[in-house]
């Protein structure tokens, strides 16, 4: 069995949906891609990558193009054939053209709205208020 290598973690070929739950489940918000967000190597991530950076969305990227058993694992693991492949909250949202079209329509924002607020109150006078014990 070939070991699983990425960025210096060796790992068996078996782990590679381990270290991908691993991620996801740490990551608020996790894209699996061609490149880096700084070096995109296709236009599908770099389109996926420009939507996440106009909404000011802190995310992880990680190259598949790094080690092929991950490349094929991230399409076993969410049964979806291509690549870039977005998570947020532990879940799969879709890749580039369902990504896009939550973007133009106004879902992408709205589902970033509702992550932040099951994790935290927004700072608006009302609840400073509340908080403070007023």
């Amino acid at each position: 069995m070939q070991p699983f290598v990425y960025q210096g973690f060796i790992m068996n070929k078996n782990k590679t949906f381990d270290f991908i739950n691993e991620q996801i489940s740490t990551n608020e918000v996790v894209l699996f891609m061609k490149g880096t967000a700084d070096f995109p190597q296709c236009g599908f991530s770099a389109m996926v990558v420009g939507i996440l950076q106009t909404l000011g969305l802190k995310f992880k990227d990680i190259n598949v193009l790094e080690n092929p058993d991950l490349r094929q694992g991230i399409k076993d693991f969410a049964d979806w054939p291509t690549i870039p492949q977005l998570y947020i909250a532990g879940e799969f949202v879709g890749g580039c053209d369902i990504v896009r079209e939550m973007f133009e329509t106004g879902e992408l924002s709205n589902l970033i709205k509702d992550i932040h607020s099951d994790h935290a109150k927004p700072a608006t006078p009302e609840n400073n208020a509340i908080e403070a014990g007023n």
